[in-house]
């Protein structure tokens, strides 16, 4: 097994998290998952090539788990972690008025925190695989400029942005790659989940109504090995993405008004 690449993914269990891993699996790739989904991972795991992936149960915001996952994950693979994809999230919106305390708590833990867990858990992997090892990071669109419902999933968002920026400096000696995916609405599990607590209505439902494209899941895992093979630092993914960072770098006035006038920024 040594002579297999091996990526380490959490949130491997749905979404983006199991795109990524069939994309890397389809290639080659030893692919780990780490999720609190155990269903789930085994979902991803009846998708992938006998025998060349693994599974652990852990919640990304216990750091001292992440020593025991990765640990054992680098095992399972020959001694080798090659990609950390720090992807675990989960989403929250409404007015901030509206997010109760646990609603904040439990994304800020498990966004940017355990990005921030993930990172320093896998860095001695990573530097024993350099040069060509990567952190990757899985931010959003909303790390590219704040919407009105999105303070707190924004802030995190910005954070994992920030996080990239900091550590692809950090880590340049190492010859360790830092990037970060930026995709917009994703069809994914987690678009059939609620904003929060004080509504029933989808995600889905929001987007749709608003006018703006849900992107192929799979565009995503394509952009993940892109990035990991790649020299970009921040990828942006799908075409509200891809406006919203157009906008913010060349007619931020035009946007600022957009986004003060309306819950869908650059919508049709």
């Amino acid at each position: 097994m040594s002579g297999k690449k091996a990526i380490f993914i959490t949130g491997g269990g749905s979404g983006i998290g199991r795109a990524i891993a069939q994309y890397f699996g389809e290639r080659g790739w030893f692919v780990g998952l780490g999720d609190i989904d155990t269903q789930g991972m085994a979902g991803t795991e009846a998708l992938l090539p006998g025998g060349f992936s693994y599974s652990h149960k852990f919640d990304v915001r216990d750091r001292d788990a992440w020593d025991v996952a990765l640990e054992a994950f680098s095992t399972a693979a020959g001694g080798r972690i090659d990609v950390m994809a720090n992807n675990a999230g989960i989403p929250i919106g409404g007015s901030l008025t509206e997010n109760s305390v646990d609603e904040i708590e439990r994304c800020l833990d498990i966004n940017l925190k355990g990005v921030l867990f993930g990172a320093q858990a896998a860095y001695p992997y990573l530097q024993k695989t350099a040069p060509g090892s990567c952190l990757l990071n899985t931010a959003s669109a909303a790390g590219i400029y704040g919407t009105p419902g999105g303070s707190v999933y924004a802030a995190t968002k910005f954070g994992v942005r920030a996080i990239t920026e900091s550590l692809d400096a950090e880590w340049a000696s190492d010859q360790i790659n830092v990037r970060s995916l930026m995709p917009s609405f994703i069809d994914t599990p987690l678009l059939d989940m609620t904003p929060n607590h004080t509504t029933n209505q989808g995600i889905r439902e929001r987007v749709i109504q608003g006018g703006m494209e849900i992107t192929p899941v799979v565009e995503v895992a394509e952009a993940a090995w892109n990035a990991v093979h790649g020299n970009t630092l921040h990828t942006v993914v799908g075409k509200t993405a891809k406006r919203v960072a157009f906008a913010a770098r060349w007619m931020p006035g035009r946007l600022r008004k957009q986004v003060r006038s309306s819950l869908q920024p650059l919508g049709d």
